[in-house]
């Protein structure tokens, strides 16, 4: 990868890391659902004049990954890291996505992986149980639990959204905003009564964390990160966003007050070895691929 490129990974790790940080800022004053949903608003006012419809039949699935992106994962996550009240925990267990989307396409779409794919992913989730037992964690159980449901969601939309045909990053992203901003409202007046008449009251910093995840995290972040999977594999980039969970660890430790234990820094190295385990036989299988003829579309993996 030329070092031009490189740079730009680097800024894609870097945004994405930091908006832990700046979410967990903002909720100090927005409660979750409500952050997701002004989080979504303000991304959706660029992308709707870039947004392509759908393609006929695309519709129920893209409304479905929507769903489980949108307004299930991110409303989720970010819940569960207002309750964490660490960066550290959250960041390593949402990691837990990538062996659940493996699991899960083996499940759904029959793509099959070998036996060192199974072991990291085995790695993975032991991880996940090691961490669990580490007292920053124990303090708030319900915490971990939402974000492997979390997880789950994001697992259950990356699978969803492979057979989608016709819509780029940008307009994958401008239909999750949309479709996820009325069903976030909704169920933050159900769950989050009279936070709306918080709103003149909101500092600055809350309104920074909310346009950052916009308009970096996903707007930058994931607009860099379309421009490199389109030069590079996606095995190949992927491996590297291992930093993300890396550097929101230390902005945890530096800026919030973490104090990971023993559990946690064995925990997490077993989780992030075991998605780099993945990543790391799928890109194995990729270059393997371009020398042989394709195999079938269920041994992807």
């Amino acid at each position: 990868m030329p070092t031009r490129d490189l740079l730009l990974l680097l800024l894609v790790v870097l945004a994405w890391a930091f908006n832990f940080l700046t979410s967990a800022l903002a909720m100090r004053e927005i409660p979750p659902f409500l952050f997701t949903a002004l989080r979504f608003a303000l991304l959706a006012i660029p992308l709707a004049f870039v947004m392509k419809r759908p393609p006929p039949g695309q519709w129920p699935r893209l409304l479905a990954v929507c769903l489980c992106v949108g307004v299930l994962h991110f409303g989720l996550s970010f819940s569960a890291l207002k309750l964490a009240g660490n960066l550290s925990s959250a960041a390593i267990v949402l990691q837990s996505y990538v062996p659940m989307t493996a699991i899960l396409a083996w499940l759904v779409l029959g793509e099959r992986f070998g036996w060192r794919t199974g072991v990291a992913i085995g790695i993975s989730f032991c991880g996940v149980l090691v961490l669990g037992f580490d007292p920053m964690v124990l303090d708030r159980p319900m915490a971990l639990v939402l974000m492997l449901v979390s997880a789950f969601f994001l697992a259950v939309g990356t699978v969803l959204m492979k057979p989608l045909r016709g819509l780029d990053m940008f307009s994958q992203q401008g239909w999750t905003a949309v479709v996820s901003v009325l069903p976030l409202l909704a169920i933050s007046l159900w769950l989050e009564p009279g936070a709306l008449r918080g709103l003149p009251d909101w500092s600055a910093v809350a309104w920074l964390g909310a346009v950052y995840a916009a308009l970096v995290s996903s707007l930058l972040g994931h607009g860099l990160y379309y421009v490199l999977v389109q030069r590079h594999p996606v095995a190949t980039v992927t491996p590297w966003l291992l930093l993300v969970p890396v550097i929101a660890v230390g902005l945890g430790i530096a800026f919030w007050g973490d104090r990971p234990g023993l559990e946690l820094w064995m925990g997490g190295a077993m989780v992030l070895g075991g998605v780099l385990g993945v990543a790391l036989r799928t890109l194995q299988k990729s270059r393997e691929a371009k020398r042989t003829p394709l195999p079938p579309a269920s041994e992807t993996l």
